[in-house]
């Protein structure tokens, strides 16, 4: 053993974690920790400009791939305070995520000195473990600890909270003794599997909701394999989509009462039985309970036991990780297929199919200022199968959800629970961080865009290129529409006049306020603004050219008409699809085979 900083016994288990990037601001009080990540020279550092965008970026870091885990860092006080938004939407969304932040030294955290919080108490509810280190000699099981914790059994946020004399004293410690603990994962029996078979078996129209545990268990192409031995259709949540392609004969669409296709719902309404595995019947995805669960029978598959039953109680509960059930479900299905066979369900996929091709939303507007369906359409056309979608709230993710295509696991990345406004700008370039050969496109109203915009100036300094795909009605326009219970309008406005617009010049912009324009280029970004309907897709195209050029975001700005009402409702049999947008001619999802790449 070698005396050595608990700082620099940190980094080093840091990297024996595999953590390869850090997202965060140096402070007074974490700076010892920041001399270790420079005296290591391995760790990538991207300095946020705000420490909540740091948390969201380590969101984005970790969403973008199996097996990572981001990493946020900040200094004492209001830097973990800031954070918390980010460790909500992580635990949130079953996503891990290490906070390390700066703290007063130990002898002064009942004294109120500056900037000393008690961020562990803070941090408690919202973290698997949240800690302040009190004893220098902790930091080594600390830190193993956090890494257990974070990827054993429904992942989730840790926080370590290291107070300055602590960072400061010397330790005994050797990296080559260091061992990661032992991840632990709850399995489902075989027993427990071929009585969910059984079920499913006895059933005439069964399907399998499939929810982002899939996705975080990197089992999408198990769920595929099952669906199809089955022939059951299977029902993503939002959190799970892309864990079927798009295109799948076997997709069926996402039902709920927001981010949902229409096909979907109904197909939701038409089964008798319905496998869940990695989903928590969040209420965006149920609606009302009665005429979600009427009719049906339930199996849910969960890797956390208290999930079993949260919501409504199960015909059969089962606790496990989603691949691990996922495994012995294709067994035990493909023992029965070459034993007693499977039921034939091909004529209840046919009539899933059928809704599937009949069941669409309009897309094609030609109005000016656009309508936000149009968007969409023409995203579905320009970009390629591999594009990776990042988004978060608001009507934006609401019609992108229901309008667009995703074909793979983990390229619709979402703040799916929490969702706060001003994640898509950080997590996106957590994204890009992770993986900068993919083709990132972000989706932002003008109000999440605002919140956090001035964290574009990282992608510029860092060189994190991505498209920003900016649908700006000077709007809270998902409020706007649920104020309509109110019969009012009333704070939800974004508009004004501009004392700096040049109305002669973009005569299609006055009244919309802020030039996000003029902001994107201020930070060192690209941007391009769209009028017409015709012009979304070759900016689209530009924009992908100039960030691959420039190595920078780059915003593309569609100007749309100010009020428009999205479809949604209180139950999947009481969708208000406003102003008559149904039809039977709008962009379906399409093979892969062919489509731009």
């Amino acid at each position: 053993m070698a005396r050595t900083r608990t700082v620099d016994a940190a980094v080093a288990i840091l990297r024996r974690e595999g953590i390869t990037n850090l997202f965060g601001l140096p402070g007074a009080a974490i700076n010892p920790f920041y001399s270790a990540v420079r005296a290591d020279g391995a760790l990538r550092h991207t300095l946020a400009r705000h420490v909540e965008g740091a948390a969201h970026m380590a969101e984005g870091y970790t969403r973008a791939a199996p097996g990572n885990i981001g990493v946020c860092v900040g200094t004492s006080g209001p830097a973990g305070t800031d954070m918390i938004t980010g460790l909500y939407s992580a635990a949130a969304d079953s996503i891990p995520i290490l906070c390390i932040t700066g703290q007063a030294p130990v002898a002064k955290l009942h004294k109120e000195d500056f900037q000393a919080v008690d961020i562990a108490s803070i941090a408690a509810p919202l973290t698997k473990m949240a800690v302040t280190v009190l004893e220098p000699a902790q930091v080594p099981g600390v830190f193993a600890q956090a890494f257990h914790l974070m990827r054993s059994g429904r992942p989730g946020p840790v926080l370590i909270d290291l107070p300055i004399d602590v960072q400061l004293a010397e330790i005994e410690f050797d990296i080559d003794s260091y061992e990661p603990l032992p991840v632990y994962k709850p399995a489902a029996s075989r027993a427990q599997i071929d009585r969910a078979l059984d079920m499913l078996a006895a059933a005439e129209r069964p399907v399998v909701v499939a929810g982002g545990g899939i996705i975080n268990a990197d089992a999408a192409d198990l769920l595929v394999e099952f669906a199809e031995l089955t022939g059951t259709p299977v029902v993503p949540t939002l959190m799970g989509w892309g864990s079927i392609p798009d295109d799948h004969p076997l997709m069926a669409g996402m039902a709920g009462i927001q981010t949902s296709h229409r096909y979907g719902n109904a197909t939701m309404l038409a089964s008798d039985f319905v496998l869940g595995i990695g989903n928590r019947w969040a209420n965006r995805h149920t609606g009302d309970l009665d005429s979600y669960t009427a009719g049906r029978t339930f199996v849910h598959v969960d890797i956390e036991p208290t999930q079993i039953g949260r919501v409504f109680a199960p015909d059969l509960g089962i606790t496990s990780d989603a691949k691990a059930a996922l495994e012995l479900f294709v067994e035990a299905a493909r023992e029965r297929a070459a034993g007693a066979g499977l039921p034939d369900r091909s004529a209840w996929a046919g009539e899933c199919s059928d809704r599937k091709a009949t069941m669409l939303r309009k897309t094609h507007y030609d109005q000016v200022p656009i309508k936000p369906h149009r968007v969409y359409e023409e995203m579905n056309r320009t970009l390629g199968p591999d594009t990776r979608y990042v988004t978060t709230i608001g009507l934006s993710q609401i019609a992108a959800a229901q309008l667009l295509h995703v074909y793979k696991p983990r390229n619709w990345i979402n703040a799916g629970q929490a969702g706060p406004l001003g994640w898509t700008v950080p997590a996106a370039l957590g994204v890009v961080a992770a993986d900068p050969t993919q083709d990132v496109v972000a989706i932002s109203g003008d109000y999440d865009f605002q919140f956090m915009i001035e964290e574009l100036a990282v992608g510029a300094q860092f060189g994190l290129p991505y498209v920003h795909v900016l649908v700006n009605n000077a709007y809270l326009g998902l409020i706007r529409q649920a104020q309509r219970n109110f019969d009012m309008d009333f704070c939800v406005q974004l508009s004004f006049d501009n004392i700096n617009a040049d109305d002669d010049a973009l005569p299609g912009l006055k009244g919309y306020g802020v030039d996000h324009v003029k902001v994107a280029e201020g930070l060192g970004c690209k941007a391009i603004r769209v009028f017409s309907p015709d012009g979304i897709g070759p900016a689209l195209v530009e924009a992908r050219r100039l960030a691959d050029e420039h190595k920078v975001p780059v915003i593309v700005e569609i100007v749309l008409e100010r009020v428009t009402d999205i479809a949604m409702g209180t139950a999947l049999d009481a969708m208000n699809e406003f102003d008559g947008v149904t039809s039977d001619t709008a962009e379906a999802p399409t093979s892969v085979v062919g489509r731009a790449s």
